[in-house]
């Protein structure tokens, strides 16, 4: 096999030069890219710099080399379509089938996935127009990643940014795994928690654990890839925002608690895969807490937090939500496993053996997804994104219709 081929679609926003890191990470990574530029984005980086970096030619007009039909070919021999960044002015003629140049023609002539990373100010996104112009590119199957949140031209800020190219890149990587493959989580909101709550001690010292939020984190790229509106509550995680992501931070279990059930009643999923901790200090010290000579440490006193997963699984925000638990075991793994299905009332429940040097902070996962029906499912030790993509096959089986 060659290597696939993508088509790079850069329209007319100040984001363009973003493009560029995407283009360098789709080459290095083994892809042929041909991008194709609008003129207007042609203000912004020229076409020598698309050439040079892609090393194939970079045009915006439907006639130039007539003989190779290029508005034909570009788009039927592509194994995917990305446009990033995405103008509202892109989005509109995309969604009404307006073909004035090369890129349109391209979607146009384009059978395989296609997915559009918008940027504009924030006004933009939320017009009316755009909103509905996206809500045509989905239905009819396309993957428009939602825009990040953070600093835009001069001096707004708010939700319209491109996401990271590195994110996008993730996106069009799952997409391009997947293939064809129609995005079976389109117009689905789903929830998840990822990484460790910390519950404090004093000002400097709390109680923790190892989680790192990429298991979390994978569930959320996956969950784009396949269509679906996200909201992902990150727990003390280093990791970057996934593209396409609405990201809630928090810190401790009663501030996670409190996320979840602000999210979940518009929730087709909420997946716990965060590591939330069962107990916090009774007491929070307003100082830091001194070493005393000779003496030992008071004691610490500890009391549960509350059960986040017990709570959302015992009452369903909404009638067919589904809700996947977690459970991270030392020993006796699917024994306990089993137990904690019965005790929280979850749908699906991954069980996974940890440790110290074990799954914590690795890019690799091994599990068993347990099911409220008995079914159990091993998924052997690989990438976290493919676990995170047996899950989410095992939740589209299990959801119901959305009603009107």
């Amino acid at each position: 096999m060659g290597k696939p081929k993508v088509v790079l679609g850069v329209s007319g926003g100040i984001a363009a030069y973003k493009a560029c890191e995407l283009l360098r990470r789709l080459t290095e990574s083994g892809h042929d890219v041909r991008v194709v530029p609008t003129a207007a984005s042609l203000n912004f980086v020229g076409e020598a710099t698309w050439a040079a970096l892609s090393g194939n030619p970079a045009s915006t007009e439907v006639w130039e080399t007539v003989h190779e039909v290029p508005h034909v070919r570009i788009g039927q021999s592509a194994d995917l379509v990305v446009v990033a960044p995405a103008t509202a002015d892109l989005l509109a003629k995309a969604a009404h089938g307006l073909a004035d140049d090369l890129l349109t023609n391209t979607l146009l002539t384009a059978r395989c996935p296609v997915v559009f990373a918008p940027a504009m100010h924030t006004e933009m996104w939320e017009h009316p127009a755009t909103q509905e112009n996206v809500a045509t590119l989905r239905r009819r199957g396309a993957l428009v990643i939602e825009p990040a949140v953070g600093r835009l031209t001069g001096k707004d800020t708010g939700k319209g940014r491109l996401p990271d190219p590195e994110e996008i890149f993730e996106v069009c990587r799952q997409v391009l795994r997947r293939g064809v493959a129609a995005p079976d989580l389109a117009g689905r909101h789903v929830v998840i928690s990822a990484g460790g709550t910390r519950e404090p001690l004093d000002p400097v010292r709390f109680l923790g654990n190892r989680s790192s939020g990429k298991q979390g984190y994978a569930l959320a790229r996956t969950a784009v890839a396949r269509g679906a509106r996200v909201t992902l509550i990150a727990a003390n995680t280093a990791l970057a925002d996934p593209a396409g992501v609405d990201v809630v931070r928090v810190g401790t279990a009663v501030q996670l608690r409190e996320a979840v059930l602000k999210a979940a009643p518009d929730a087709d999923v909420v997946v716990m895969a965060a590591a939330v901790a069962d107990f916090r200090p009774a007491e929070y010290a307003g100082g830091k807490i001194k070493k005393k000579d000779g003496e030992d440490p008071a004691p610490v006193a500890l009391v549960r937090n509350p059960d986040v997963l017990a709570e959302i699984s015992a009452d369903r925000a909404r009638e067919g939500q589904v809700v996947v638990g977690f459970a991270a075991e030392t020993d006796d793994v699917l024994d306990n496993g089993r137990a904690k299905l019965r005790r929280k009332g979850c749908d699906l429940l991954v069980v996974n053996e940890v440790g110290e040097a074990r799954t914590f902070g690795s890019e690799e996962n091994e599990a068993i997804i347990l099911s409220s029906d008995g079914s159990e499912i091993p998924v052997p030790y690989g990438p976290k994104e493919a676990l995170a993509e047996a899950i989410w096959d095992q939740v589209t089986q299990r959801y119901t219709p959305r009603r009107a």
